[in-house]
């Protein structure tokens, strides 16, 4: 499999040649994509530049119309981009089934929001004034997404700035080159106008640090690590782009003991472990109150041993390969190193086989840990027991991350207590701190980014306001009897 850029409408080959994709799960060369270049952001810039005033320009009915032909057509290539996301990112086939199902939705969602571009009048203080407010977009808007969710995430990204009017440059993660192209030029199929969605793959310190520095790129999203995320903030702001950052995690999940241990159990398990644990939301600290600490140890233990590695084609297999050798080296250091430090091994603590990681649980791992505070992105799940529920939210808020929080309980005023003061982008209560919806304004506080995607929030961040005013003259005279 070889890929080129998507510019202007079709697929093209990079002055920089070529790098190699990786199958984490064979740890072998799946196909070539194009090493893009400074000068292929340029021209897919240019692209997107010239293409925004006319698509802007289209009757918001259009715009709608056209996502919604693209979430009509990526359903007839599901199976195709099944296929590329078992190869380049090694999803099991349920985690790729489940990103193929909600793209569709997405952009359905997005169509939606087209003719939702709202704005308002308001009273001028002089009578022969008027006053309003509407929303225009900021033009093109540089997008750079991650390999965990490589389809679904890039389409969320792209679909609402595009809703909007705005026209959008992507440089897919390294790692996950192959879908990206694919999606854009399925899009194009589909009737999406040639250059209003450009592809350029490559590597950030070229093409990634081109897409924010140019001139012409009037907002970035990006999904991503902290450490890049505040490189690419720190420019982007410099710059005065719009600008949405959606960071790592290090999400608490609280169990409360009125909680059956085995079903709390089994619910963290679903959230620490779904993908490898490769989800900026998976909950990986999970804080128990003390009376069920040992029961819900032990059957999260089970949990874990259950699981079935292997086939990604098996719909039973639980998750895959970690996306790299890097990342199994990075997972596998944390957990030796909160070992050593004091963390009990419950279960796993090694490599599985190739790129995969066995499910592992250590318990009590120190609070001034790197397993503890830096987010893993591996399948590691840190447990600590508490007496109180005031305990459980000083230990949640223990970490400069605030993504995704959970609480598990059954008493739904102690939820709400704690919903309210745990520093979370979000809470989930009932349920594990991993969960998805096209409409709900995603992103965090603190290490975990600045700014919300989703629904209308995409929208909000990548319109401008726009104040116009207006001499309407002078009111005829009125007399008061």
């Amino acid at each position: 499999m070889k890929r080129g850029h998507f510019i202007e409408g079709c697929e093209v080959a990079s002055d920089g040649g070529c790098f190699e994709v990786l199958d984490p799960s064979t740890c072998t060369v799946l196909g070539e994509a194009a090493q893009g270049s400074e000068a292929d952001i340029d021209r897919a810039v240019a692209s997107a530049r010239q293409a925004q005033p006319r698509w802007w320009n289209l009757p918001p009915g259009d715009r709608e119309r056209i996502l919604l032909r693209c979430a009509d057509h990526l359903e007839k290539h599901g199976e195709e981009l099944i296929d590329t996301l078992l190869g380049e990112s090694g999803s099991t086939l349920s985690k790729a089934s489940f990103e193929v199902n909600y793209t569709p939705a997405l952009l359905r969602a997005a169509a939606g929001e087209a003719r939702r571009l709202y704005g308002e009048t308001f009273l001028h203080d002089r009578p022969d004034r008027m006053s309003m407010v509407v929303r225009e977009p900021v033009g093109v808007v540089g997008v750079i997404s991650p390999f965990n969710a490589p389809l679904a995430l890039l389409v969320k990204m792209v679909a609402f700035p595009l809703a909007a009017g705005n026209t959008v440059v992507a440089k897919p993660s390294e790692h996950t080159p192959l879908v990206a192209v694919h999606l854009a030029q399925l899009m194009h199929e589909a009737g999406l106008p040639s250059g209003v969605f450009n592809v350029v793959t490559g590597f950030g310190a070229e093409t990634g640090k081109r897409l924010v520095e140019h001139p012409d790129v009037g907002g970035i999203a990006f999904t991503g690590s902290t450490a890049v995320g505040a490189i690419i903030g720190a420019e982007a702001t410099r710059r005065m782009k719009r600008l949405q950052l959606e960071l790592g995690g290090k999400n608490p999940v609280i169990v409360l003991a009125d909680m059956d241990p085995a079903e709390a159990a089994a619910e963290v398990a679903r959230g620490a472990f779904f993908h490898g644990g490769q989800i900026c939301m998976s909950g990986s600290r999970v804080i128990v109150e003390a009376s069920i600490m040992e029961a819900f140890t032990e059957a999260l233990v089970a949990e874990a041993e259950a699981l079935k590695l292997g086939d990604l084609r098996d719909p039973d297999t639980a998750y895959g390969p970690l996306i790299c050798r890097e990342a199994i080296e990075r997972v596998d250091g944390q957990v030796q190193d909160s070992i050593q430090a004091g963390a009990q091994l419950a279960t796993g603590g090694q490599v599985h086989s190739g790129w995969t990681y066995a499910p592992t649980v250590l318990v009590e791992p120190p609070r001034d840990s790197t397993v503890w505070q830096e987010e893993t992105f591996g399948p590691v799940a840190s447990v600590v027991a508490v007496d109180t529920l005031d305990e459980a939210i000083a230990a949640a808020n223990e970490t400069a991350y605030g993504l995704s929080a959970a609480v598990l309980t059954r008493n739904m005023p102690r939820a709400l207590h704690a919903a309210r003061r745990l520093r979370s982008g979000a809470v989930h209560l009932g349920m594990h701190s991993f969960q998805s919806n096209t409409m709900a304004p995603v992103g965090g506080v603190g290490a975990s980014g600045i700014g919300r995607s989703g629904g209308h929030y995409s929208i909000e961040h990548f319109t401008e306001q726009k104040w116009i005013s207006l001499d309407i003259g002078a009111p005829p005279a009125l007399e008061f009897s």
